[in-house]
């Protein structure tokens, strides 16, 4: 799991918020299996692995908004040549140990 991920489960202690779900016996019990694996309980598997995959969710995103002003640096940014990077070119210059 993710630092940040881990930081955003750990820096709501004491937790004050709740969340209710409804889940079959089998979905339960896999749950349970897989939290006792990693040495915790219930809630914190959970709570952790929804908070990993909502992160997961947010930077897969493609579409972001931005205003005027940074559209522009965007696009002058995009529109740039890129900076020179010795060990880029080396790398994409040396041949493959397959080859």
């Amino acid at each position: 799991m993710s630092t940040q991920a881990s930081s955003l489960t750990d820096s709501i202690s004491p937790r004050k918020t709740k969340i209710d779900l409804r889940a079959d016996q089998s979905q339960k019990d896999l749950i349970d299996r897989a939290a006792r694996a990693l040495g915790k309980n219930r809630s914190e598997f959970m709570l952790e692995s929804a908070c990993q995959k909502a992160q997961e969710v947010l930077l897969d995103q493609v579409f972001f908004t931005l205003d005027e002003a940074q559209y522009q640096e965007f696009c002058d940014r995009l529109d740039a040549p890129p900076v020179p990077n010795p060990k880029l070119e080396k790398l994409l210059n040396t041949p493959a140990p397959w080859d």
